[in-house]
């Protein structure tokens, strides 16, 4: 949902004023640590010297290969039990009283879009740790799956004028997309199919794109073709990163698209590399939501997307900074885990953050040398394999029942990147 420090919308019930100024309060308090435990670059020539700035993680014992294995074959299973017949995952199941605004049919097939999506990456990923039965299980779950997409990853747009969930779709459609091209090596017919689908998927973000570039999933105020309401920062982070995996196969879009997106993240930004949740937020550098701990899910994609655009500030120091701060400060984040309201939590955090902000820690974490890596892989794994269910799956925010594989997919891509062999 798209946060709202003012109004109570019919659909979320976000903050509640008084509420926000005690937790808000209470979290400045808290949040203060004694200086020996933040990390200052010395004599740091950084163009933003914030950004280098920030707490550590406390020592750990790192996860064991082996613990780090199990816990991703635990979620392959999980995912190669819940496929749906049409070979899809996630459905408009599993309702509860209080469910965000969906204007159906299109705003679940974006949710399925998204879904099956990340599952297929995380399928794709781990496909080539197994060998025998379980390889044969998973290359048969990933064609049922690529079956459903060539048949209606076409069909995705948006919902209506107000909901544009449909550009989670096309973006993480786009990445797993791509692997499915990489796994289709030699088949030419097929990868050809696959290079249309992307292409679709790039030509519905062209059309989607903000007015003032950059991409959001809800337009509140004017519901034009294009729309004009606010892009929010880790939105567009995620579909320019979208744009960069579809470079691989060739496909082409306009520069203007991805500077737009480029130049909206870079108004967001803060000096110490928060970002702000929205251009809408962005002249309140202060509120919760825009501060440190309010950007833990965010600071990741946004730090990513920009360096993948040649941004030379976001730099490996930015990057070990900002992995470290979400190591460090993870309960800020964790605390709203499976919240069923969005951004209810401190610092306006809504759960389906969690995972997600992890899932790009962990590239993050191949942005870095091989032997600067081992820290980060073994706090990330250390964070995300305590949380796994007794089910094999990981899921932060009930959503219908779309949470369970989109999670799962993103926490074993996340653990991939946590192992040594990954390097």
């Amino acid at each position: 949902m798209r946060f709202q420090p003012r109004i109570v919308l019919n659909h979320s019930l976000l903050f509640i004023a008084a509420t926000s100024a005690v937790a808000g309060s209470l979290a400045m308090a808290i949040e203060a640590k004694p200086e020996a435990e933040v990390s200052v670059e010395e004599k740091s020539d950084h163009p933003y010297p914030l950004a280098v700035q920030g707490p550590k993680p406390k020592p750990i014992t790192a996860p064991t290969e082996d613990a780090i294995l199990e816990g991703i074959t635990r979620g392959v299973d999980y995912l190669l039990e819940n496929q749906r017949k049409n070979g899809a995952w996630g459905g408009p199941q599993r309702t509860k009283s209080l469910n965000i605004y969906a204007p159906v049919p299109g705003a679940h097939l974006a949710f399925r879009m998204g879904s099956t999506s990340l599952a297929i990456g995380g399928l794709c990923e781990a496909r080539e740790l197994y060998t025998g039965d379980r390889r044969k299980e998973i290359e048969a779950s990933i064609d049922r799956a690529q079956e459903w997409l060539l048949k209606d990853g076409g069909q995705l747009r948006r919902a209506d004028g107000t909901a544009l969930y449909n550009v989670w779709g096309h973006a993480f459609g786009t990445a797993a997309i791509v692997k499915l091209h990489e796994r289709a090596v030699g088949d030419k017919e097929l990868q050809a199919k696959l290079k249309e689908l992307v292409q679709y998927q790039v030509d519905r973000l062209e059309r989607y794109t903000f007015v003032n570039g950059g991409w959001g999933y809800y337009d509140f105020d004017i519901h034009s073709r294009v729309p004009a309401g606010s892009p929010t920062s880790f939105t567009t982070a995620t579909c320019l990163i979208a744009l960069k995996d579809a470079e691989k196969l060739g496909v082409k879009y306009p520069e203007r698209l991805a500077k737009k997106g480029i130049d909206s993240i870079l108004r967001q930004r803060l000096p110490d590399f928060s970002y702000a949740y929205g251009e809408y937020l962005r002249m309140m550098p202060r509120f919760d939501i825009n501060r440190p701990a309010g950007s833990l899910g965010r600071s990741q994609v946004c730090n990513l997307a920009l360096r993948m655009y040649g941004r030379e500030e976001v730099t490996n120091e930015v990057l070990k900074t900002w992995l470290d701060r979400l190591y460090a400060r993870n309960g800020w984040l964790s605390i709203g885990r499976k919240y069923p309201v969005p951004h209810e939590s401190h610092f306006g955090v809504a759960g389906y953050f969690y995972y997600y902000g992890h899932y790009y820690a962990a590239m993050c974490i191949d942005e870095l040398p091989l032997e600067e890596r081992p820290h980060f892989q073994a706090h990330l794994a250390n964070i995300l394999l305590p949380l796994q269910e007794k089910d094999g799956s990981w899921w932060d925010y009930p959503l219908y029942d779309y949470h369970y594989s989109a999670d799962t997919g993103m926490a074993i891509s996340s653990l991939l990147r946590c192992q040594k062999s990954a390097e």
